[in-house]
């Protein structure tokens, strides 16, 4: 497909990620974060996910530096005015995101489409702080994004067939495999993956076996790449806690009811491997 200005919004695991692989793929990428720390280690991640790829001998320098020249951090939202896509990868707060969907929405020229990394907010309720919900559209990406071939395309109530498309066209110029997805709460990945972290949870909190060993019934008996307890601490066990909750909002049943020693875990800043504890220990001075 034609080379595409892109911004990217949050420069963290996720939206360095995204980026990384949009500037791989060809497109013009404008990398955005009002942190300018932030900013500086989302570079430093991508540099050094490039020069692992030339050690492995995935790539050659010369393809590293095209795909750097293709990215440009900026702290400032301006450069969304020259962009023919948005992609937002900020904290999973709809306050947070609404706000910023309505400057962008001021800041794009009117072609533009808005979409957003969101792992479980609705994305009608996101497109509602705009004046162009039919260019607002859920493009979800697996972390890590480099390696995981996966992208769900949420369709908010108002998302065009125009924009669905365009946004399924992007992912497949990625090298990524889109899946279209109803906007409800968690989608498929979080309603069904987080469901399993909290049912793991609750065989530790009810004494079933140990963290170990429940990861080992996970990766051996149904051959997952990792344990539950594993994943849950890579990916945070505030954003677990907080995906739960959303999800026992959005559908008010109890069995979405989040594990309380979860809760516990969360309360207690043991938020897993970025805290140097969860349901493991990464920091052996704790």
């Amino acid at each position: 497909m034609t080379a595409l200005n892109i911004m990217v919004i949050g420069a963290g695991q996720m939206g360095g990620g995204i980026a990384q692989v949009m500037a791989a793929a060809g497109h013009r990428v404008h990398l955005h974060d009002l942190d300018a720390a932030a900013l500086r280690r989302g570079l430093t991640a991508i540099a050094a996910r490039l020069a692992k790829a030339v050690s492995q001998g995935k790539l050659s320098n010369e393809a590293v530096e095209a795909q750097l020249a293709n990215l440009t951090p900026t702290g400032d939202l301006a450069p969304a005015s020259q962009c023919d896509l948005v992609v937002e990868a900020v904290v999973e707060d709809m306050a947070v995101k609404g706000d910023l969907f309505q400057r962008l929405d001021r800041i794009c020229p009117p072609q533009a489409i808005l979409a957003s990394n969101t792992s479980s907010l609705p994305i009608t309720e996101i497109a509602g702080h705009t004046d162009r919900p039919e260019q607002v559209v859920g493009m979800h990406f697996m972390n890590p994004v480099p390696v995981m071939a996966l992208v769900e395309i949420i369709r908010g109530l108002a998302t065009s067939n125009q924009t669905y498309a365009a946004v399924r066209e992007l992912a497949l110029s990625l090298g990524k495999t889109p899946v279209e997805v109803r906007d409800v709460p968690g989608f498929v990945s979080n309603r069904v993956l987080q469901m399993l972290i909290n049912e793991a949870a609750y065989c530790v909190y009810e004494g079933v076996a140990s963290v170990e060993d429940i990861d080992t019934v996970l990766r051996l008996g149904m051959n997952h790449p990792m344990g539950p307890l594993t994943l849950a601490d890579f990916i945070g066990l505030d954003t677990v806690l907080s995906i739960m909750e959303i999800l026992q909002r959005g559908y008010g049943d109890s069995k979405y009811r989040p594990c309380p020693l979860l809760r516990q875990y969360v309360q207690a800043g043991w938020l897993g491997r970025k805290s140097g504890r969860g349901f493991y220990r990464y920091d052996q001075a704790v």
